[in-house]
């Protein structure tokens, strides 16, 4: 049996893991000197709090790795193969770590997404589709959908990012310069700034614009993301076509440990295009 293994840098939630057959391992989200498993000892309510009113700024680290080893091990030693999809190698150390961790086991496969949360959310669903195939075939099948995912998104400010070392000081200045409100995706992997237009309302006709100047595969869901607030998301998708409204079906208020990154009041699309 293939069993698939996740961290929460997807944002699938807990209670979400029966829907997609997964295991998630919760990365940390550190306030101070205080560290919390994401989700699972920090809800989104007491994270925003600690965030907003008390002002503290978090950090995160690895999954526990010894609860890693005795889950994967358990799969592996009752016959089964992993696949674990990590957060991408460019802004996390999860896939180096666990890949060396198990670089002797034959049956655990570590994937880098290359991006983050509703890119790791299709990469599950397009495992999930071809469990009774050869290991192969699925890898394969990933690495192929891997190039087709978009992460766009708007975040209300870039020192989360910045501060978080996921972005570098000149985009930082550029998204602080009057009037420019950038557009921020993923670029092989790394978080980049991939459009600086002005204001808030150019940025979002942006991220609109781009289901159709990419051609948005609507075989697959558009993943609607956002941190804390939904009112400016809610505000993009009225912008787009009512044919992308239609398979706008998952809603993904961000877990902690990635919300750490954005700060509150981000929010953006995660869609496949067809090549």
């Amino acid at each position: 049996m293939l069993r698939i293994i996740v961290d929460s840098g997807s944002s699938i939630k807990q209670a979400e893991k029966s829907e997609y057959n997964v295991d998630i391992l919760p990365l940390r989200v550190i306030f101070e000197d205080k560290d919390y498993a994401d989700e699972i000892e920090i809800s989104n309510e007491e994270f925003y709090h600690k965030l907003i009113d008390e002002k503290l700024f978090p950090k995160t680290a690895l999954p526990e790795l010894e609860s890693v080893q005795k889950l994967v091990e358990g799969y592996t030693k009752a016959g089964d193969e992993v696949l674990l999809i990590t957060i991408s190698s460019k802004i996390s150390g999860t896939f180096n770590t666990i890949s060396n961790m198990f670089k002797e086991n034959e049956k655990v496969h570590v994937f880098d997404s290359m991006g983050a949360v509703g890119a790791i959310r299709y990469l599950v669903m397009e495992a999930n589709k071809y469990r009774d195939k050869d290991i192969d075939f699925v890898l394969g099948k990933l690495e192929e959908l891997r190039s087709k995912i978009h992460i766009m998104a708007i975040p209300e400010t870039l020192e989360y990012l910045y501060r978080g070392g996921r972005l570098n000081r000149f985009e930082k200045i550029l998204g602080d310069t009057l009037h420019i409100k950038p557009v921020i995706g993923f670029v092989n992997g790394e978080v980049k700034v991939i459009a600086k237009k002005l204001g808030l309302r150019g940025s979002m006709q942006y991220i609109s614009k781009q289901l159709s100047e990419l051609d948005c595969d609507t075989s697959y869901p558009i993943i609607a993301s956002y941190s804390y607030n939904q009112s400016n998301l809610d505000a993009l998708v009225n912008m787009c076509d009512e044919k992308y409204k239609q398979v706008m079906t998952i809603y993904d208020n961000l877990d902690p440990a990635i919300a750490c990154h954005w700060g509150p009041n981000a929010f953006g699309f995660i869609f496949v295009s067809t090549h």
